[in-house]
């Protein structure tokens, strides 16, 4: 998803669920921030790099293929951004190499989501936008992995897109370039998607940047063949899929503000948005690149008050001021601490579940504070009962 939904969206999900306009902005500020929290800003911030939730184009491309690398990759992507729908997934007549790739595919409603709203109980805004954000990309990210995998992530020629609802739909091929500089042109249905890569673990096959920006604009239909499925055809509605999660959403956000309601998987709060669930679909079926003002318009309606434009560095000054443990304390601080318990939680799950693809995974309230130093931090924050 795009920071249309992402930012704008979440703040309206925040308000129908009952948060202020203030906790709405930072929990949509967090959610945002999720695309924007690289190893490079945070070397800027002198913050812990292992808390990186995302990787920056740059990055990627300096990124070697050894297995430390493409273990820090899947930590980030698959945290983040393609949440794994279930780590025991069976499939005949596979190798355990494959099924690990496989079992690493995104979905909506896996067990790990309900892992990463509760994590994200009581631990404010900053946590609630990560939560936010991840259950918004089993969405739109479902069906590819977060890890560079050309068996499961590549599609092939067969790509249509279908334009339009009801009588007046059509079908048309879809025609992709790959310079990432050319904005993808609606009209004629020519979009951008990465090169393609016959080496199984180049990152040009990581995620869905083979199927290009297609499941980041939530007006987007189309049918397609993915490696995983042996090339056998998928039909993605964007559409429905986005409304899904924007009700998720809500009732998870509810869910984080009462203390006896646990958050139950394939639930969602449409009673909530009924007022405006022909404004939420007129938004979401709307052919447009970025939808923010749409979102905007409608969140200030909502609320009665200005939402203010994303900007990456609204609480740099207040962490870079606090110096010190006073900086646990701060915006970003919180932050920090919420990516580093989601990056361990999920790492953990992975490797619990006999997969290795995330690396290795120590509990360190069984065996100490061993491991990566930058996750002293989340382990003394613990200890103080925080």
């Amino acid at each position: 998803m795009n920071a249309d939904f992402h930012y704008y969206a979440t703040y309206c999900v925040a308000i129908i669920a009952g948060y202020s306009h203030e906790e709405s902005q930072d929990i949509a500020y967090g959610s945002q921030f999720t695309d924007c929290c690289s190893r490079t800003y945070l070397e800027k911030i002198g913050g812990p790099v292992s808390a990186a939730t995302t990787q920056l184009s740059l990055e990627m491309m300096e990124a070697r293929g050894d297995i430390p690398t493409l273990n820090d990759i899947t930590r980030i992507w698959a945290s983040f951004h393609f949440l794994p729908g279930d780590l025991y997934a069976k499939r005949k007549w596979c190798t355990k190499r494959y099924l690990n790739r496989y079992r690493l595919i995104c979905k909506p409603n896996g067990k790990l989501l309900t892992d990463t709203v509760e994590l994200a109980r009581g631990k404010g805004p900053q946590a609630a936008g990560i939560a936010m954000h991840i259950m918004a990309d089993t969405w739109a990210h479902q069906n590819f992995a977060g890890i560079p995998s050309l068996v499961v992530n590549n599609t092939n020629y067969y790509f249509y897109e279908i334009v339009g609802e009801g009588e007046e739909a059509f079908e048309r091929p879809v025609r992709f370039n790959h310079n990432p500089a050319t904005k993808d042109d609606l009209e004629k249905g020519n979009y951008t998607n990465t090169v393609f890569q016959g080496i199984e673990r180049s990152v040009m096959n990581l995620g869905h940047g083979r199927c290009g920006h297609l499941p980041d604009y939530s007006f987007a239909r189309y049918r397609y063949m993915p490696a995983w499925a042996n090339y056998k055809e998928i039909i993605k509605d964007n559409p429905s899929d986005y409304l899904h999660a924007f009700a998720q959403m809500v009732y998870a956000l509810k869910c984080l503000r009462s203390e006896n309601d646990r958050f139950e998987t394939d639930t969602y709060d449409m009673e909530a948005i009924e007022p405006w669930k022909d404004r939420i679909w007129e938004i979401l079926t709307r052919r447009q690149l970025d939808a923010s003002k749409d979102w905007k318009d409608l969140g200030e309606e909502l609320s009665g008050c200005k939402i203010e434009a994303f900007d990456r560095d609204k609480y740099y000054k207040e962490y870079m001021d606090a110096g010190g443990d006073d900086q646990d304390d701060t915006y970003l601080g919180k932050y920090i601490l919420a990516a580093l318990a989601q990056k361990s939680m999920v790492t953990n799950r992975i490797f619990s579940s006999g997969n290795l693809l995330a690396g290795f995974s120590i509990d360190y309230e069984k065996v100490g504070l061993k491991g990566i130093r930058d996750y002293y931090r989340l382990a003394r924050k613990r200890g103080e009962g925080r």
